[in-house]
């Protein structure tokens, strides 16, 4: 089960912390990837581990909240590959700030880099999806999209990833006519260039253990195996599920 071999997965946010640990997963299992980050020194470091599992992988510079960028990245892969068979919107960045002191630009920043990106992506690659009759989107969420918090305030963030979470059912509803399941995994506390500051402070690790059942972090490659089900064969009776992988905490 969950054999991708022969697949093509685009993969945004590639160059760092989820969206890297997800493209070495497909790779692994066998899918070709189409890595899709604004650094790509970073993409060329990341191509060479992944082609040592025997898999095409294609290094494409895209920032996802310019059109231009996302529709050349369609292009390039559909001629590379001639087909999309799974698309993973991991790409995204926030401004922090509370309702009272959000500033419209930080506001307008997060909400164009991790909500109206997964649309545009969704928009260009599920055209190329419905050639085919077949496509997986994935949209990374997060707990936030779900709840609120009382440790950060970062109302921008929990905003923008409640309307991913709302985009994906409705995503899912429309594109199912051609057999594109649409589903977003939300995370919990994981490691990443963006949160590793945060997670790092005393005050926040005694935060968790007190709000995340399970008392700890999410660890490397424990998003692997959610993304790997909603991409496989085997789901495709799967859509518009929304999957926390969060230890819990989203359960209290």
């Amino acid at each position: 089960m969950f054999n991708l071999k022969g697949r093509v997965a685009v993969i945004t946010g590639a160059s760092s912390g989820l969206g890297r640990q997800m493209s070495k997963a497909f790779a692994k299992q066998g899918a070709n990837v189409a890595i899709l980050a604004r650094r790509v020194e970073k993409l060329e470091e990341l191509q060479k581990e992944l082609e040592k599992e025997n898999v095409k992988v294609l290094s494409i510079k895209c920032d996802v909240t310019k059109n231009e960028d996302i529709d050349n990245a369609a292009s390039l892969v559909e001629k590379e590959f001639g087909k999309v068979d799974i698309l993973v919107n991991c790409a995204g960045s926030s401004k922090d700030a509370s309702v009272l002191e959000m500033k419209d630009e930080e506001w307008n920043f997060t909400i164009e880099t991790d909500l109206t990106s997964v649309f545009k992506m969704t928009r260009a690659f599920a055209n190329i999806m419905k050639k085919n009759n077949y496509g997986r989107i994935i949209n990374i969420a997060s707990m936030y999209g779900l709840v609120g918090n009382t440790e950060i305030p970062t109302i921008a963030y929990h905003s923008s990833k409640g309307g991913v979470v709302n985009f994906t059912r409705a995503a899912a509803a429309e594109l199912a006519k051609y057999n594109i399941t649409v589903n977003a995994i939300c995370p919990g506390y994981f490691y990443t260039e963006l949160t590793t500051a945060v997670l790092d402070t005393d005050a926040f690790q005694e935060f968790a253990k007190v709000h995340v059942p399970m008392a700890r972090y999410g660890k490397e490659g424990e998003l692997n195996a959610g993304a790997i089900f909603l991409a496989s064969d085997e789901a495709s009776y799967v859509t518009g599920v929304i999957l926390p992988i969060d230890g819990g905490y989203t359960c209290i």
